[in-house]
Order: C-alpha cells, then structure tokens, then sequence
C-alpha cells in the first residue's frame, strides 16, 4: 500500500512546531556547534563537524564523519569503520557491553539493529543514565546483532519514519515479492536491477533472497562493504562485480544490486533489457516512488517505524525524550500529548528526504 504523506498524519499533529533542545548545559549531553557533547567526556557523539574525540553510533557517512581525532565505536562495526573512515583513521572499539571510563563519564555500546556494528551509545554520569540511539530498528536482521533496550533517564530517538502511516509489512512477505519480481524477470530475458544502500541495506538484500534463482551481481561500492561483512562472519550468497563482462554473460537472468546514485546513470546501460526496483521504507509514500521512476518499490527499512518507535521509547522507561532526525514535531508533540513525557525537538544538521546514506 502506498499513501501520502499529507492526507495521513492527523490534524492534531500536523503542522505542529514543539520547542528544540537549548544550546548550553542540560544535562550528561549539550548541543555545540559539532553536534552533542559530553562535557563530563570530553567527547562528542556522532558529531557533525572533525572534532578531537568521537563516540560513533555507526558507519553511515552522517553519523561517523571523515577528520576526526580519534573515534570509539562497537568492536562488531570495525570493519565497517575502517572502511568508510580509512586506513589513517584512529578508531578503537569495544565489545557490547564492555564499560570504559573517559573523564567523568562512563560510556558502553548496547546493539542497535540498524546496519552492522549499529550501536546505541550509553553514557552514565554521576548516576544519570542518558542512551543515543543514531539509527536503528527493532525488527531481527541476520546481518547485524538484534536491538537491544536500554534502560535510562534520557532516550535520544531518530524520528525518520515518525509518521503513523510508517509501519512496515511482513519481511518475509516482502522477500517473497522479490523473488517473485526477479524469478518474472528471468523468465522474461530481463535483467533485474534493485537499488539499496551499499552499506546495510544491499547486505540485507542479499542475506534475504532466494540465490537459487539465479546469478548475483553487485556494483563495486557494494562488494567493497560486502568484504567487511564477510570479514566479521556475516554469512551472504556469491556475489560476483557486475563488470561489462559478467553483465553480458549472465545477461536476462541476474539479480543486480546498487546503489540508489547507480540509477539512471551510464553504468546501467551495459545489462540491455532490465527492470529496475527500489528497497527503501519511502515506497510507502506515492511521490516517492514516483519520483524515483522505478518498475517496482519494495517497503524495507532499515529504521524503527511508528509503533516500533513508540515501543522503544517505552522499553527504555525513560520520562525525557530528545527526538531527532526526521518527523521531530509530530513525534514530540505526541509524547508530551498522549504519553505525557518531557520530550523536545533535538535539532540536526541532515533532514528526511529519501536521497540520504541510509534509508
């Protein structure tokens, strides 16, 4: 099913603005100009600019930016950090759940579910319990360790698919889509292109469908991180590039999975007859896929939907919630409204529209 957007969030929440978080001192975490930051620490989490010290929920390149001192991160997303951060990178990591002292702040990693090595960052000081969760989802993932709660104080929320319209089928009835898509493909002498983030979303894409149907060709981007995933034991079919060579040869009958910026470009042109499709939580919403110009929109995501958003918040018993990155307002208004916490708008420097890193 697909709706818009517009027509969905109800009147009581729409076109609501809700008070941000203030700059300054309020609490274990403080907004700067780099983003959060933990005087207590030292540190910054997830920070928006270089700084000196980084605490990194994940690889995405709007959580874990280029040019920092040094970074932390969970040991399971090593590989993924070094990856995406390079070799000159000075990144330390540690096991779910390992403590570490830095300054005055005691901080651990708790799983996210988000993407491999996709970590919620708990941060305890002078017993107050604040968790940043970056991104992450609740629904099981065989590439990534599964979400974990986290009880705390403070829960810092990702609000991307914070819209009641958001709640996310079936995984396995969406698989079976796809398969189905690609297997209609292969009978008809198409290739099949299905466009997902080269980091999480194409790993996710490859451990779901049915390999017995056919050949799997990745773009270059994907296989890259498909090495970092193999490297930490995540288990994925073949895959071979898709170079000019091996889209020829296996011409009418592979699976081909890119990256969305892959679309559309000079480099599809070597696979002749194909059908293309779109992975992403954004099918849901019908200028999306219009937008996007794809023959199919599979709905799957990498984030929490509605109720698994509300859920999460309830887990982690916390009565302050800081709301971030994406439907802040709506999702703001309707926890002071409807579950009566002491929630605000945290604001971000990266926004909702479904051209970033990581939907």
């Amino acid at each position: 099913m697909m709706v818009r957007i517009s027509s969905f969030v109800p009147p009581s929440i729409r076109d609501v603005h809700v008070a941000p978080v203030p700059a300054g001192p309020t609490g274990v975490l403080s907004l700067r100009p780099e983003g959060l930051y933990c005087e207590a620490g030292g540190f910054h989490v997830d920070p928006w600019r270089p700084v000196d010290r980084a605490l990194v929920t994940h690889g995405h390149a709007d959580h874990a930016r280029w040019g920092c001192g040094s970074y932390l991160g969970a040991h399971e997303g090593r590989t993924v950090l070094r990856v995406r951060l390079g070799a000159e990178a000075a990144i330390e990591t540690l096991a779910w759940g390992e403590r570490r002292r830095i300054g005055d702040a005691t901080v651990s990693f708790h799983p996210a579910g988000h993407i491999l090595g996709s970590a919620q960052i708990r941060i305890e000081v002078g017993g107050e319990v604040w968790v940043v969760t970056g991104d992450y989802k609740t629904a099981p993932d065989p590439t990534c360790t599964p979400w974990e709660p986290v009880r705390c104080d403070v829960f810092i929320t990702e609000s991307t698919f914070g819209l009641p319209v958001f709640r996310w089928p079936d995984e396995s009835k969406v698989f079976a889509e796809i398969d189905e898509w690609w297997a209609g493909n292969r009978e008809a002498g198409r290739t099949s292109l299905l466009y997902g983030y080269a980091l999480g979303k194409a790993q996710r894409l490859l451990a779901g469908v049915d390999a017995s149907i056919g050949p799997v060709l990745v773009h270059g981007a994907v296989e890259k991180l498909n090495g970092a995933y193999r490297d930490v034991g995540v288990e994925l079919p073949e895959t071979r590039v898709a170079t000019r060579e091996t889209a020829e040869k296996f011409a009418g009958e592979a699976l081909v999975i890119a990256p969305p910026s892959a679309g559309g470009s000079t480099w599809v042109r070597k696979f002749g007859p194909a059908s293309d499709a779109f992975a992403s939580g954004w099918m849901m919403v019908r200028g999306t896929r219009r937008r996007r110009a794809g023959d199919r929109g599979f709905v799957l995501s990498d984030h929490v939907d509605w109720p698994q958003l509300l859920d999460a918040v309830d887990e982690s018993g916390a009565e302050r919630v800081w709301v971030t990155h994406g439907y802040t307002d709506v999702v703001t208004r309707f926890l002071r409204d409807e579950r009566g916490l002491d929630a605000r708008r945290l604001p971000t420097r990266f926004g909702v529209e479904p051209d970033e890193d990581d939907e």
